[in-house]
């Protein structure tokens, strides 16, 4: 489908979040997907796995995540300089932060007269994480998570007992875990205990583990696996096509 793209400044409980939209041109009514970044915010990359989303019929909304912490339109780079602040930003937005702003992506879809109403989400590196978590929303159909970070580790901060890991028995929908395997910042034992936990939890979820490293979606950098992310871009097309 041909797309177009705009953006939308939102009102989130904890200032305004600029939101980019993609979206088919044709007139209709389609499901939305909330597509969470990784701690870099809107690059490249990230736009163009919106645009490939949104070609196949749905909404894509992409937060800067962390909205409160930078300038309006701040894109860091792939760089250390880059790293070092995402990584800084990370560690200073609760995840309660986080929650209302899916809150607010969720009510800005229903609003909206080319939505239908359903709502998927989908993220990378920490936005993997965010997607996981944005299963705590009802209104948050199915999630695909991709290479989620912090989750085993529970290093983001958050209220006591409110981590990721411990409310997954809270998370509604369905979720697809992907994971690499030469992931470090998601190793064996991490991986292990998540998946053990979704199961004690009685999430409905599907795992799938590559032999990629972390961002091997990432269409910048040598760690991009072309063949792995076409199959991976499917297999999340086909989660939101049936659940959405």
């Amino acid at each position: 489908m041909i797309i177009q793209s705009e953006l939308v400044d939102l009102n989130t409980a904890t200032g305004t979040m600029r939101t980019y939209i993609y979206r088919p041109q044709a007139q209709g009514q389609y499901p939305c997907i909330i597509f969470y970044s990784e701690i870099f915010q809107q690059t490249a990359p990230i736009a163009r796995t919106a645009a490939i989303l949104a070609g196949h019929g749905f909404v894509v909304l992409v937060p800067e995540v962390f909205h409160e912490l930078n300038p309006i339109g701040t894109v860091l780079g792939y760089d250390d300089a880059g790293k070092d602040k995402g990584n800084n930003d990370k560690w200073a937005k609760p995840l309660e932060h986080h929650d209302s702003d899916t809150q607010a992506l969720v009510e800005f879809a229903k609003n909206q007269s080319y939505c239908t109403g359903k709502v998927g989400a989908m993220g990378v590196c920490i936005g993997g994480h965010l997607a996981y978590r944005a299963g705590l929303n009802p209104n948050v159909l199915s999630m695909c998570c991709l290479y989620a970070t912090d989750i085993h580790s529970n290093t983001l901060p958050c209220q006591p007992g409110n981590d990721s890991f411990s409310r997954t028995k809270d998370i509604h929908g369905e979720l697809m875990m992907i994971w690499g395997k030469q992931d470090p910042h998601v190793p064996d034992e991490g991986r292990m205990n998540i998946h053990l936990n979704l199961i004690n939890s009685g999430n409905i979820f599907t795992w799938h583990e590559f032999n990629a490293q972390h961002a091997f979606m990432r269409d910048e950098g040598d760690r991009y696996d072309p063949a792995l992310a076409l199959r991976v871009y499917g297999m999340a097309v086909e989660l939101f096509n049936r659940t959405l």
